[in-house]
């Protein structure tokens, strides 16, 4: 795939997903979450965490985002969506996120200066 940037991308058994845009602050969600046993709602959901820290992290990408789904081979679109500010499952997820994260900060060790 060659989008505007004039950059070559590929998804390959390695790497079984891309991200076009700005991947530097989504992208680490989704190399250590990512499954391929995944179902198409949790791969749903782990981009939409992914974009939600992409979000909250740079300030030139905002909503609405556009995703789309298509099956191998096909290049007939399967699912398109496009998400506001205002979409509830969005909301849910990103609101979520915040909190999972936060608790798992608590959660972890106390920094011990030797």
């Amino acid at each position: 795939m060659i989008y505007p940037e004039g950059n070559f991308i590929e998804a390959g058994e390695d790497t079984p997903f891309f991200q076009i845009g700005e991947t530097k602050y989504g992208k680490p969600i989704i190399v250590r979450a990512y499954d391929p046993a995944m179902s198409f709602a949790e791969t749903a959901k782990l981009l939409m965490v992914s974009f939600d820290s992409t979000l909250k992290s740079n300030l030139s990408v905002g909503l609405p985002l556009d995703m789309m789904f298509y099956e191998r081979d096909t290049m007939r679109v399967g699912f398109r969506k496009r998400i506001g500010g205002d979409d509830p499952y969005y909301r849910a997820v990103s609101d979520g996120w915040s909190n999972a994260l936060k608790a798992a900060f608590s959660s972890l060790p106390e920094f011990i200066e030797d």
